[in-house]
């Protein structure tokens, strides 16, 4: 849809050309009234990407209100390019998550591409070098053609960009349901390091300063990508390939040294990447935060395309592209930084004191808005809420309990699904020691990266298990974020904060926004509880097709300071003669299970239960325990049980494990229950451990026999091959990928 001459204010409203772009009648009727006239087609577009959901968090503002998003540690919460968080000697980690589900839906390559170069601008835009990226994805099952080239081509996108602008790609998680088989979840996360002096803030600032444009030329890519990722995926969307942009990691390389060098100059008022809705977000949000307006003269502003028109201009979202604010008078100084990288900075507009954004164009007004009517007063809407019918039918069936007659052949089958087996076949395409900080690699509980200079260390995971958030979307918000929290302390951390990728179904349906509702309030509870405030995120919401929504996904990205490089500790099995414990009681718990996706191919009844206290006592004690040097390794009890845990503990180094439990022999090796770690301990430390940790129940010993043996009142119940275990956890993924759909 491009401007044309004819395209009048009066042919807007009659042909309803703003319903096309995403605006109800209500919505263009407000514009109408802030304006005081009819808006031209510039004016309609830029609304429509503004007041979308990406944009405006206009459906979910109601709900991101209940996060909890303070704390002593928080120096910057959500408001800004990415949330900041004290670790410490001046310094601060910047991190956050963002999704780009529709573009790879469309375009797996660039969507995923794009999506991590998006996501680290959004972190030197805050002045911070970035040290690391981790991604959360989600696919339909590995059985059809159409979902084997997503699953492929996502990866090789994030590799391709990721690889080649030099930040390593440290960790992140994969899993894979039918409910993702139209629509894919590719959420991307960055973290950031910074001296806590130089931390920008996107504003524009002092009347008269100058705004200026740098990075790359503008070109007709992503025009409405804002309100794309705002609709539900239909056969149509094919057609949008359009709103996807085409990234360039060796011009972001360039931009991130520019940027991070142009932070030390102190002609620079303000700096904020073009991300959604490109020039017109970052343009209006800068003016908007600083109570200020914006002018800017569009025929300076550098094109790649010829004849662009200013609502294209203004709705591309062309990628490697900053808008910075600069003291009137010093624009030459920040030329030259950016010439000495072989970039472009222009000046394009200047800050003015009548808060309105106005654009012009060939010597014409070409738009002229209330600045504020972009970024602060998009309608927000309080969407009806009701429980689905299947929770409550889910709430009141008996509990479930697996039939399980061979325990070795189901451990076997559990290593294989593809949400349990090893991603190596992922995290072998990026490169995750660039930099040369990451101290755990990708394949661990959590990504280790260390604080150069310091004898610290960064623990970082992305975690969600969206089949217990749509069996019970409050306690599985609570999971989520507590298992993230586990995957930290499991490496030595203790949990900083969070940033979360809310993925949802369409929010007008009242069953979707109650998932969304009671989602959040779970979340909101374990981040109180576990003292992890939310300091960023995002929200995407209409992921649905042929009518169908996703299981609501909101994954938790979280970034954990460990305190000592001696407190790094492993998730494997160490050496033979160490000592097994698990910590936490098992019960029979088997709804959302791995299980029971292997048995009955769906799930249903309940979710595992967890009580936020003992959840927080008991990560506190392990950390406790680390940090007093009794831990040899810790591993978090998550997927497929104690059996699948005690596996994956042993497959690094090849030990063995003979191991004793008492009680009911399936729920103690299969079921799902919360809070419960397994962890090794030298034999001289047991008692100083058990003195440290309540509910530590003792299991057995590492062997150096490279078996799994499990006993149950002195029987051997499952007896196993640690490597033809490993053969068939590693061979999985590319054995289905090389499968005949």
């Amino acid at each position: 849809m491009l401007q044309a001459p004819e395209v009048t204010p009066e042919l807007i409203e009659q042909e309803r050309l703003y319903a096309e772009m995403g605006l109800t009648e209500e919505e263009y009727q407000l514009v109408v009234k802030i304006l005081g006239r009819k808006p031209n087609f510039t004016e309609i577009g830029i609304f429509s990407v503004m007041w979308s959901e990406h944009c405006s968090y206009k459906n979910s503002k109601p709900l991101l209100r209940k996060f909890p998003t303070e704390g002593p540690q928080v120096i910057q919460g959500p408001g800004e390019g990415a949330g900041i968080v004290d670790i410490g000697d001046g310094q601060a980690v910047v991190f956050k998550i963002e999704s780009h589900n529709h573009p790879s839906a469309v375009e797996p390559y660039q969507g995923a591409a794009t999506g991590v170069g998006g996501i680290i601008r959004d972190v030197f835009s805050m002045g911070a070098r970035p040290i690391a990226v981790l991604n959360s994805l989600r696919f339909g099952n590995l059985t059809s053609g159409r979902v084997k080239y997503l699953f492929e081509e996502v990866v090789h996108g994030i590799a391709g960009y990721g690889n080649c602008v030099g930040v390593p790609t440290v960790g992140g998680e994969v899993q894979f349901d039918n409910s993702y088989e139209g629509n894919p979840l590719v959420n991307a996360m960055c973290v950031g390091i910074i001296d806590q002096k130089d931390i920008q803030k996107g504003i524009a600032a002092g009347i008269g300063n100058t705004v200026m444009y740098v990075g790359a030329r503008t070109g007709r890519d992503g025009i409405h990508g804002a309100t794309f990722a705002s609709e539900d995926l239909s056969e149509e969307s094919e057609s949008k390939r359009p709103s996807v942009q085409v990234g360039d990691p060796f011009m972001e390389k360039l931009l991130i040294e520019a940027c991070l060098e142009v932070i030390h100059c102190d002609a620079l008022v303000g700096m904020q990447d073009m991300g959604a809705a490109g020039l017109t977000s970052s343009a209006s949000e800068m003016a908007s935060k600083a109570g200020t307006g914006m002018e800017m003269n569009l025929d300076l502003i550098p094109q790649r395309e010829q004849n662009m028109t200013p609502y294209e201009m203004m709705l591309s979202e062309s990628q490697e592209r900053m808008l910075l604010c600069v003291e009137q008078g010093r624009e030459q100084e920040i030329v030259d930084i950016f010439e000495k990288y072989g970039l472009q900075a222009v000046a394009v507009g200047r800050v003015t004191d009548d808060k309105l954004f106005r654009l012009l164009h060939k010597g014409e007004v070409a738009a002229d808005i209330p600045v504020d009517a972009l970024a602060e007063d998009a309608p927000v809407y309080h969407k009806p809420s009701s429980v689905p019918a299947y929770f409550e039918k889910f709430q009141k069936m008996e509990d479930y309990y697996p039939e399980v007659k061979n325990y070795g052949a189901t451990l076997k089958a559990l290593l294989q699904q593809p949400t349990i087996a090893s991603k190596e076949w992922v995290y072998d395409q990026y490169d995750s020691m660039v930099q040369t900080n990451t101290v755990v690699a990708p394949g661990s509980d959590a990504a280790v990266l260390r604080v150069r200079g310091t004898n610290k260390a960064l623990a970082m995971t992305t975690d969600c298990n969206s089949r217990y958030i749509y069996l019970d979307p409050e306690t599985g918000g609570k999971i989520a974020v507590a298992e993230a929290a586990r995957n930290i302390v499991c490496s030595g951390g203790r949990p900083l904060a969070l940033t979360d990728g809310l993925n949802f179904g369409n929010p007008e349906k009242p069953e979707n926004f109650w998932q969304m509702e009671k989602s959040v309030e779970g979340m909101s509870a374990a981040s109180l509880k576990l003292n992890a405030p939310v300091i960023s995120g995002n929200v995407s919401l209409y992921n649905e097709s042929g009518g169908q929504s996703i299981f609501p996904t909101p994954v938790v990205g979280m970034v954990g300071l460990i305190e000592s490089l001696d407190h790094i500790t492993p998730s494997h099995f160490q050496a033979a003669g160490d000592v097994i414990y698990v910590i936490g009681e098992t019960k029979p718990e088997f709804g959302g299970s791995e299980l029971q996706n292997i048995l009955e191919n769906k799930y249903f009844g309940k979710a595992p239960a967890i009580d936020l206290d003992v959840e927080a006592t008991r990560q506190n004690q392990l950390l406790g325990a680390i940090q007093a040097g009794v831990v040899a390794s810790a591993h978090d009890l998550a997927e497929g049980g104690l059996a699948v845990a005690l596996a994956e503990s042993l497959f690094d180094l090849g030990f063995g494990c003979s191991v004793e439990v008492s009680g009911d022999i399936v729920t103690e090796l299969f079921s799902e229950t919360q809070s419960r770690f397994l962890v090794s301990v030298k034999q001289e430390n047991q008692a100083k451990f058990e003195n440290l940790v309540e509910n530590a129940y003792f299991l057995g010993n590492v062997t150096d026999t490279a078996e799994l043996e499990v006993s149950s009142n002195s029987d051997v119940v499952l007896k196993e091959s640690v490597a033809q275990l490993k053969s068939l956890w590693k061979g999985a993924i590319p054995c289905l990928l090389k499968s005949k759909a």
